[in-house]
């Protein structure tokens, strides 16, 4: 499941728990996402991982890619946050291929990557 994480505005900011599906992204992740690029023309996003990735369905893996494709030139910050060392190297990694920032967080870093996400 994904749950939305109170956040300012100009931050699309989600939780993901247990096992995440296509239904979770097209109810709770695209309309959050389009709104932060509706009303700000960039997107900054969050991601808080209190599951596997193993968890994600192959249509939630689908709806993020097309999430990333649809708004490919809006990115503006990424945050991953995850005690998965793996994970936050590749978050780091991806600034080098692809538009914006990205980078990764511990979980004890929550508020910091909310911080860093939302800053100009």
């Amino acid at each position: 499941m994904i749950q939305l994480i109170t956040s300012p505005d100009n931050i699309a900011a989600f939780r993901a728990i247990g096992e995440v599906t296509k239904q979770d992204y097209e109810n709770v992740v695209v309309p959050a996402v389009e709104a932060v690029v509706a009303k700000h023309d960039e997107l900054n996003f969050l991601l808080e991982l209190d599951t596997e990735l193993g968890n994600f369905s192959a249509g939630a893996w689908f709806e993020d890619v097309m999430i990333g494709l649809k708004n490919f030139g809006k990115w503006h910050r990424a945050a991953i946050v995850t005690d998965s060392d793996n994970i936050i190297s590749f978050t780091n990694a991806f600034s080098y291929i692809a538009p914006g920032e990205y980078k990764g967080f511990k979980k004890d870093e929550l508020d910091i990557a909310l911080l860093w996400v939302g800053g100009k």
